[in-house]
């Protein structure tokens, strides 16, 4: 017999925008690499929106573990694809960019690493949805703008700073455990 679990309200439409959000953020980095920028940000705009509203949904009441997971996934991929196309289409004409790029998409993994970590130590270690919006912001105007010289470099600057915040929360709690 086969038994189905109620799932909390709204868990339907909040994956549902996860899983486009994650699907236009591969469309966005198949543009940029066919060196079609403004459609890549308009895509990656679309996307980071899509992963904001999915992610919030999903970390305030509205989906379960399975969302909180398919959120995370979702940054990870948005950054992965669109960094490392990025990295990719600069590397040759602008070093610089791919220089960016590359430590962006480092520090985004590491950050969301000592987070993952520090959860799983039962630390409580904050997920902020704003450094996420700003590095979505960053890289679609940059993409759309012709930015990308500067809008990179930031984009790695804050993942930096999260990642400097993040292990700092996790070393407060490992002294006050």
């Amino acid at each position: 017999m086969v038994r189905f679990e109620r799932q909390p309200p709204g868990t339907a439409l909040t994956r549902a925008t996860l899983i486009v959000g994650v699907a236009l953020s591969g469309v966005a980095g198949f543009e940029v690499i066919a060196r079609s920028l403004k459609t890549g940000a308009i895509t990656a705009g679309m996307a980071g929106a899509l992963l904001l509203v999915g992610g919030n949904r999903a970390n305030h009441g509205a989906g379960g573990p399975t969302d909180r997971m398919l959120d995370t996934l979702g940054d990870r991929v948005w950054d992965g694809v669109m960094l490392a196309s990025i990295a990719w289409v600069a590397r040759l004409a602008e070093p610089p960019v791919a220089a960016g790029a590359l430590l962006a998409i480092g520090a985004s993994f590491l950050s969301a690493y000592v987070r993952a970590k520090g959860a799983s130590l039962g630390y409580a270690v904050e997920e902020s949805h704003v450094t996420r919006g700003i590095r979505y912001a960053l890289i679609a105007a940059g993409l759309g703008f012709g930015w990308l010289g500067w809008t990179v470099w930031a984009a790695a600057s804050v993942s930096v700073l999260a990642v400097v915040v993040r292990t700092a929360q996790v070393a407060r709690e490992e002294r006050a455990a």
